[in-house]
């Protein structure tokens, strides 16, 4: 597997014209046919590519950008580079000291991860702990105490 792009091409292209493509350094394309995204009415064809000789993907993109060139009168109004690992997929992974980065990297993870939730449960439980043992209740909160009912005075009309 190696860079993996899509060129949309102006127009559709002819036989001959793809024959000076191949010839100048697309023999690997696979060229297809479909009309603008913008105007389905404007047939066009596309160009994928999957690159496995060029160092890097900026490489293969103007490689066959230059290609496009040699044919006149067309151009490329559209580009789509899905998703893909940042190098070569051949290339092997980087050691250092005698340990595969990736393994490293798990191992940094799991232990500061462990480290962090030994932390934070020892936060918790020291302020579970000290709402337990009585400290005065959060503002707003209702106590189990109970005010003492009022007494109600009586109001008598004298007669005189």
């Amino acid at each position: 597997m190696g860079y993996r792009f899509s060129l949309v091409l102006s127009r559709e292209i002819t036989d001959e014209e793809s024959a000076v493509l191949r010839e100048a350094g697309c023999s690997a394309a696979v060229f297809g046919t479909g009309s603008l995204p913008a105007n389905a009415e404007v047939n066009v064809t596309s160009m994928d590519f999957d690159d496995t000789v060029s160092p890097t993907l900026a490489v293969a993109i103007e490689s066959a950008l230059e290609a496009v060139k040699e044919v006149p009168g067309l151009s490329v109004p559209g580009l789509t580079v899905p998703v893909q690992p940042a190098g070569p997929a051949d290339e092997e992974p980087k050691v250092v000291a005698g340990e595969v980065i990736e393994e490293v990297a798990a191992e940094v993870i799991e232990e500061v991860a462990a480290e962090v939730i030994e932390e934070v449960a020892a936060e918790v439980a020291g302020e579970v702990a000290a709402e337990v043992a009585g400290k005065k209740p959060a503002a707003g909160k209702a106590t189990a105490r109970k005010s003492a009912p009022r007494k109600k005075a009586e109001i008598t009309a004298g007669s005189d």
